[in-house]
């Protein structure tokens, strides 16, 4: 006989979304503040990617990356860039290949990893962690089809499926809306965090994240 119905409200799992691009050190840095968050918290989280696109006004059509593109981002932008890497790297407790990477393309990674979150949502955040650390731990590049079939083998993904994935305008194109979206959503610059409706932008540190989740700023 089932149980009577007591009128308690079942618990949910605090959630926390990510916008966020592989070829950007500031995401790396924030996932590794989230994860240390995440290992401190005593329950579960939830954490939904959302994919942005940082080189879509600098992409060539064959999937290159033009330099003389004007973007803004001159020589002293970077190497301010490269000290807060460092900043954080030491914050972190965290060592990094490189600290910037400009000659790679995440296209192809944000479509297989948005492949993957659809159809095989319980591998998702392996194969997340496999991109983020290929590009930033083992210095590959993730633009590379071939670097991506092999990392979704090394954790039990359909290496063809993957390889078709890349190759599917239809889902190349969905990811465009996603960009799009994320945009029209108010973001402009990763990584950004939201949960219920508070938001936090950039490589926030644990503490930041726990107030921004638990809701204790």
């Amino acid at each position: 006989m089932a149980d009577a119905d007591t009128g308690s409200t079942p618990e949910t799992t605090d959630r926390i979304e990510i916008y966020a691009d592989y070829v950007c050190p500031f995401c790396y840095l924030g996932t590794r503040s989230l994860a240390q968050y995440r290992e401190d918290r005593d329950e579960p989280l939830d954490v939904e990617w959302h994919p942005f696109d940082l080189r879509s006004g600098k992409r060539n059509p064959d999937g290159s990356i033009d330099h003389d593109v004007d973007d803004g981002k001159d020589e002293g932008y970077y190497e301010q860039a490269k000290q807060n890497v460092r900043r954080l790297q030491e914050e972190y407790d965290v060592e990094m290949a490189q600290e910037i990477t400009t000659d790679v393309d995440s296209f192809d990674a944000q479509v297989a990893s948005w492949y993957v979150k659809q159809e095989y949502p319980e591998q998702w955040e392996a194969f997340d962690e496999a991109i983020y650390t290929a590009l930033w731990q083992d210095d590959r590049d993730i633009g590379d089809v071939d670097v991506l079939v092999d990392l979704a083998s090394n954790i039990g993904l359909p290496t063809d499926e993957i390889r078709d994935a890349v190759a599917d305008e239809g889902i190349r194109a969905e990811l465009e809306d996603r960009f799009a979206e994320a945009q029209q959503t108010g973001v402009t610059g990763v990584p950004t965090f939201v949960s219920d409706g508070h938001v936090a932008r950039g490589s926030v540190p644990p503490e930041h994240l726990e107030r921004l989740v638990e809701g204790d700023s």
